[in-house]
């Protein structure tokens, strides 16, 4: 004898979208009805996200936590230097050489630097016009009493403000180092800064060893010559001794190195380019 089967029910699309509306109606009409409940959940489910959001440990990379160190030195007070001992006479500190080689003492190398670039830096210009669009995102270095600019065919004078600050530190401590050894006063000179991706293409076609994926293109990165200073004389005073490039060369070393040890840059020596290559942190 063949089994009664049981009825099938089925719902077709309106009948489903009625429901839907009727449901989502009867919900807005409870929560207009009695707001403090809606909002003491809401209340509760924004407690629940904090907690769990702290209660997390969270973690940052070498590149964060290294530009929160910088950050936090740059703020403190610069200590000025002595220049006059006890009994009032010049102090006249002697100056120091960096041991072994350049290469091996600033070694590091564009992928280093790049990271860092890519991460604290701008995104990079494709042209001249580009980068006079966006020049609010940067700083103009073409004027300063710490160092001079040379003359710029490929590259434009804007930094990054974390890239300007830490020239700006770089040369105020050139200076100071200078005059502690009682050596005149001379000028560091800059010789590349911001560099679009045309003036990267136009560097490559004269340059072979320019790199494709220049730190330059982000604003984070500046060269410093090491055989080119400017001397600063008084016309009012007497000609002074001439200074060996060598010596300054020595003198703008301890510098760097001195930033490099507090973990402000990077500094790589350019033999070719007769330069300190040297990127933010």
């Amino acid at each position: 004898m063949p089994t009664k089967s049981s009825p099938r029910y089925s719902i077709t699309r309106l009948q489903f979208l009625m429901l839907f509306w009727l449901t989502a109606g009867v919900l807005f009409a409870l929560k207009c009805a009695f707001p403090e409940i809606a909002g003491e959940r809401l209340e509760e489910v924004k407690k629940q996200i904090v907690q769990f959001s702290t209660s997390r440990p969270v973690m940052h990379d070498s590149i964060t936590l290294a530009s929160r160190h910088v950050d936090s030195l740059m703020q403190c007070p610069r200590r000025m230097p002595q220049l006059l001992n006890a009994d009032g006479t010049p102090v006249k500190h002697k100056v120091t050489s960096i041991p072994g080689r350049f290469q091996d003492f600033f070694p590091d190398l564009n992928d280093v630097q790049l990271a860092t670039a890519q991460r604290l830096g701008q995104e990079s210009c494709e042209d001249r016009d580009e980068a006079a669009r966006r020049r609010t995102e940067y700083v103009f270095i073409g004027a300063s009493p710490f160092y001079d600019i040379e003359h710029l065919s490929h590259s434009i004078p804007y930094l990054v403000p974390r890239a300007a600050r830490l020239l700006d530190e770089i040369g105020r401590s050139f200076l100071d180092s200078l005059a502690s050894k009682g050596i005149p006063f001379h000028k560091m000179v800059v010789t590349s800064v911001l560099r679009t991706n045309e003036d990267i293409k136009r560097l490559r076609r004269h340059n072979g060893n320019a790199s494709e994926q220049s730190c330059h293109r982000f604003g984070t990165t500046f060269d410093i010559s090491y055989n080119v200073f400017h001397r600063v004389q008084d016309p009012d005073l007497p000609p002074q001794p001439e200074t060996w490039a060598v010596t300054l060369k020595s003198v703008l070393a301890e510098v760097l190195a001195d930033q490099r040890r507090l973990g402000t840059c990077w500094v790589k020596y350019e033999y070719r380019q007769s330069c300190f290559h040297i990127t933010c942190r």
